[in-house]
């Protein structure tokens, strides 16, 4: 096994590591404020406004070991399927992200919560969707970190006009620790790095504080809604009651 791969395994984990450890009181709190809204039979709103981040949405959206009441805001507007420089186009457009919060319901009843993954936490999209869950009274929480917001020029094409940063336009902020630049090992020869560490971040993170949603619903008596596996004897039998309870509440059909 290369040298490379090995020190990138190990940047990986030690990553993760940091994340279990640094972050629990932030995905604690952010457990309870999701663990609410589940038991006031709403559905949880989630967005990666811009790129890769929506792959944090789709892991949490429609899987074995998944809640099932997730709104997944999968805009295709910022999806890479349609063109990987355009989706970063579009994430710079202010106030874009209004329209994809209406049309995938966010706000109407009190006591939502929208969780917004995005690692860089810089782009218009990104803190217009922070703007926007304040406006309606929904409850933000941001998965993403300090890293880009505190070294990007307030002035970079990247940025919100205002400048501002997500994990301070939020109500609860779970740093997820990426490194700055994203990607982090040097190869010999190669002129830019690689390994790409974004995503493996967001997808831990999320995925970390649905853990902890489903042991405070536990500890409230309340049966965590968690998809099994579709590919196993009986699980379309036993997903089926809540594919009928929230299929109609999430706007992407299950």
């Amino acid at each position: 096994m290369g040298k490379e791969i090995m020190k990138y395994k190990d940047i990986i984990t030690g990553l993760m590591e940091k994340i279990a450890t640094e972050e629990e009181a932030s995905v604690r709190k952010a457990a309870e404020v999701i663990g609410d809204s589940i038991m006031r039979d709403q559905v949880v709103h989630v967005i990666g406004p811009g790129g890769h981040s929506t792959m944090a949405v789709e892991e949490m959206f429609a899987r074995a070991g998944g809640f099932a009441c997730i709104n997944a805001i999968l805009d295709p507007g910022v999806n890479l399927s349609h063109g990987g420089f355009r989706a970063m186009k579009v994430e710079r457009v202010p106030g874009y992200a209004r329209a994809p919060l209406d049309s995938f319901g966010v706000g109407k009843t009190p006591g939502e919560v929208l969780v917004i993954v995005n690692a860089y936490g810089i782009n218009c999209m990104t803190i217009d969707c922070a703007l926007e869950a304040k406006k309606r009274g929904v409850t933000s929480i941001a998965v993403t970190s300090t890293s880009f917001a505190e070294n990007v020029p307030k002035d970079h094409p990247s940025r919100h006009p205002t400048g501002a940063n997500l994990y301070q336009s939020v109500d609860i902020f779970i740093n997820n620790h990426l490194p700055y630049g994203d990607a982090i090992l040097e190869l010999e020869g190669c002129e830019q790095n690689m390994g790409p560490t974004s995503t493996f971040c967001n997808c831990f993170t999320v995925n970390y504080l649905s853990m902890e949603v489903a042991k405070y619903l536990v500890s409230k008596g309340y049966t965590p809604p968690i998809f099994r596996s579709g590919n196993l004897p009986g699980g379309d039998e036993y997903n089926k009651g809540m594919l009928e309870k929230y299929s109609g509440k999430a706007v992407l059909l299950y």
